[in-house]
Order: C-alpha cells, then sequence, then structure tokens
C-alpha cells in the first residue's frame, strides 16, 4: 500500500515548510498584567464563591430547624416527665438534678458522628484548590461546644420551667 510513504513525504515537506519559523512557547499568564490574573482568579473561583452563598444560607436554615426540633422535642419530652418530676421532687431532688441525661448522650453521639462525617467532607472539597490547607481540630470542637451549651440551655430551660411548676398539679395531670 502506498500510504505509509505518501504520509512520510507529507511530514517531511511540512517539517520543511515550518522548521524555518521560530516557536515561542509562553504562558498566557506572563503577559496579563496583574489585574487581568486576578480577574482571572476570581472567575475560577466564582462558582465556588456562588455554592458557598448558597451553603451558608441552607446552613442557616438547617441550624434553625435543628434548635426547632430540639425545643419541640425537650418541650414533648418535658411534659412526658412532669409527673416523674413531680415525684422527684416530693421526695426531695434538687431541680438541678433532674436535666435528662438522654439528651446529652444523644446530643454528643450526633457531634460525634457529624464532626467525622464534616471533616471528610471537608476534606474531599478542599483537594480541588490550588492553595492546600490543613483543617484544624479546634473547630469541630469549638462547634461541638456550642451545640452542647445550646442544647443544654434548651433541654434544662424546659426542665427548669416542668420542675418548678406545681407538684400538686403535675402528678395530678396524670
Amino acid at each position: 500500500m502506498r500510504t505509509i510513504p505518501v504520509r512520510k513525504q507529507a511530514f517531511s515537506l511540512i517539517h520543511i515548510a515550518f522548521s524555518n519559523i521560530p516557536m515561542q512557547c509562553f504562558s498566557i499568564e506572563v503577559r496579563m498584567t496583574h489585574k487581568q490574573k486576578v480577574l482571572l482568579n476570581d472567575r475560577r473561583y466564582e462558582k465556588d464563591q456562588r455554592t458557598a452563598d448558597i451553603m451558608w444560607y441552607f446552613t442557616v436554615i438547617a441550624i434553625m430547624i435543628a434548635y426547632m426540633g430540639l425545643f419541640g422535642l425537650s418541650t414533648f419530652s418535658a411534659r412526658q416527665w412532669t409527673r416523674e418530676i413531680g415525684v422527684r421532687k416530693v421526695l426531695g431532688a434538687p431541680v438541678a438534678g433532674m436535666l435528662p441525661k438522654e439528651f446529652l448522650i444523644l446530643i454528643l453521639l450526633a457531634i460525634l458522628i457529624a464532626s467525622r462525617l464534616a471533616w471528610f467532607g471537608m476534606q474531599r472539597w478542599l483537594e480541588g484548590f490550588a492553595y492546600k490547607i490543613e483543617i484544624k481540630w479546634w473547630v469541630f470542637a469549638l462547634s461541638g461546644l456550642l451545640t452542647m451549651v445550646v442544647s443544654i440551655l434548651t433541654v434544662s430551660w424546659q426542665s427548669i420551667k416542668a420542675a418548678l411548676m406545681d407538684t400538686v398539679r403535675s402528678l395530678r395531670s396524670y
């Protein structure tokens, strides 16, 4: 078949024709001004900025829904505990000791699971960026502590409210 010698001949002609032209290899970014580089960099991360904005709004909504759920659950549980709290109160238990420990255990378990999932998701997301950063452990500790404080305040407020209710009425209500 004649295709191989013709192909070789065509490549040699192309090589002869273009060998006299000097080639200059350069990066597009070399000829850019600083302002153009900043704009190019901004365009690269524009999608990430929009994603961050959307995530911020959904995070605020999720935290509000979670807090309302915790408030509703603690209110419901406090109504269920009114008789138990009344009996404890009659037997002389202090109001501070009536905080339900089950909530704290569930919240700690949720913090551990959520922190691990968040760390894994953030590691995967940050792999795509040009500049690498390390996720610090104290970010998760601080968020877990803040979650515990808000949870304890919510649950203890409902428990103290139920504990300060009239004992006779709480025992008679069921």
